[in-house]
């Protein structure tokens, strides 16, 4: 292993890391909670990361109308476990505009983030919920994603948030 090698295998991932640009969705079409767990469940079946869309759909919404995860400031993060994928993932979806997110939940979403979660890989979830708290607490970088006018812009933004102690994954 050269010593360039050794350096990329310590670089910290960052949120971008654990998406790409077939996983976000700049424009979201779905107007409820429902509809855009439906459209971003798609996204991640056609990226591979999701072979059963019925099953990751149903359970995604179930565990959101159990206990819904709309958080400051202004997102959603449902999220489902899926039997078999070697490491977690994400689709971001961008509202045109903030949307009450369900009836009982009135706060106002801009963004989702829907997770694909490894049954096995506790940790790396975890990982990367604290890259999303680092995100949440910078008002300028929520912004920017707010503003971004496409999905490589996006992309930059999710970059920038780096996820502590932690290696890429090995391909």
């Amino acid at each position: 292993m050269s010593a360039s090698e050794a350096i990329a295998l310590e670089a910290a991932l960052t949120l971008a890391d654990f998406t790409n640009p077939g996983l976000v969705v700049p424009y979201l079409q779905g107007k409820d909670a429902a509809a855009v767990i439906q459209e971003l469940s798609a996204a991640l079946q056609r990226e591979r990361r999701v072979t059963d869309l019925l099953q990751f759909y149903h359970s995604a919404l179930n565990r959101e109308y159990l206990c819904s995860t709309v958080t400051e400031p202004g997102w959603a993060m449902p999220h489902a476990l899926v039997k078999g994928l070697d490491k977690p993932c994400f689709v971001l979806g961008r509202c045109p505009s903030p949307m009450t997110w369900t009836k009982s939940e009135q706060r106002r979403v801009s963004l989702v983030f829907l997770f694909a979660i490894p049954e096995t890989d506790a940790r790396a979830y975890m990982n990367l919920i604290s890259g999303m708290a680092r995100l949440s607490q910078a008002p300028h970088l929520v912004e920017q994603l707010l503003k971004a006018s496409d999905t490589f812009e996006i992309l930059n933004v999710l970059k920038q948030v780096k996820l502590r102690g932690s290696r890429p994954h090995p391909s």
